[in-house]
């Protein structure tokens, strides 16, 4: 138990934390299992896509890589929006919208189309998980946050993230109705990202302020806990040019691009 240091009644932080978790990070975790599967069916619908459309491996290859062009072009700007817009809402956005995209992938005719739905769907998903991230910030102080942030770390390893048994399913359907198995595909696995955004747009609480799950004084007590920390780092100097100019920002970066670059490249 520890006691808030603006009065409040005592507050048991480890048990706020696991009522906060269950309350937040399956939603958001889910739908990140849903934004994974949809910018990587491309590689199931490809078994037949590829020889429907007379598409070479490497127009397949461009269009499943424009995805990430676009992606990188438009997670800052998606982030921005997240903050004036708030995450409820513009996270519910964002899986609304590449749901769509994801399904009128069921509509490529050409090479040329294939390319503009695969920047679009990139476009579209732009700051999903930048956003998760930040917005999990308002919630868990520091000394909790990889509580929220472990599944994330799983999903590469997860069966559940490539939909590869489903997605062989659904291409079985091939013929039904007059739609191809692939068309199938981006139809079919579109709807999870479009029934989470609903879902998100209800029940995803926007910020501790409005939170109704947590009592007044648990209330008060996280907030005063975020905003300790937050007055801790404004006194540090920051900006972009100490970012970039910081050797340890390139080395995660390059881990990381090693890191998605292998796992992509193998999955697509």
């Amino acid at each position: 138990m520890i006691n808030c240091s603006l009065g409040a009644k005592s507050v048991d932080e480890k048990r706020l934390m696991r009522r906060i978790w269950w309350r937040i990070v399956p939603l958001v975790f889910a739908a990140y299992l849903a934004a994974y599967l949809d910018r990587v069916n491309v590689a199931f619908a490809a078994l037949h896509m590829n020889k429907d459309l007379g598409l070479s491996s490497t127009q397949y290859g461009l269009g499943a890589s424009v995805f990430f062009l676009a992606y990188f072009l438009f997670e800052v700007p998606s982030n921005l929006l997240l903050q004036r817009m708030g995450a409820k809402r513009w996270i519910a956005r964002i899986m609304l919208t590449w749901g769509v995209i994801s399904g009128l992938m069921a509509l490529t005719t050409s090479a040329s189309l294939f390319y503009v739905l695969r920047f679009l769907l990139g476009a579209a998903e732009a700051g999903f998980l930048p956003g998760v991230i930040l917005y999990l910030g308002w919630w868990f102080p520091h000394r909790f946050e990889c509580v929220p942030l472990a599944p994330f770390s799983l999903r590469c390893r997860s069966p559940l993230s490539s939909g590869g048994p489903v997605s062989g399913l659904i291409l079985g359907m091939d013929g039904y109705l007059g739609i191809a198995g692939w068309q199938w595909l981006f139809i079919l696995e579109s709807l999870p990202a479009l029934l989470l955004g609903c879902v998100v747009l209800k029940a995803l609480p926007p910020t501790p302020n409005s939170a109704t799950f947590i009592s007044d004084a648990e209330r008060q007590w996280l907030l005063h806990e975020l905003n300790a920390e937050s007055v801790a780092q404004a006194g540090h100097p920051g900006g972009i040019a100490r970012a970039v100019s910081d050797p340890t920002v390139w080395i995660l970066a390059a881990m990381s691009f090693g890191v998605n670059f292998s796992q992509y490249a193998f999955g697509m």
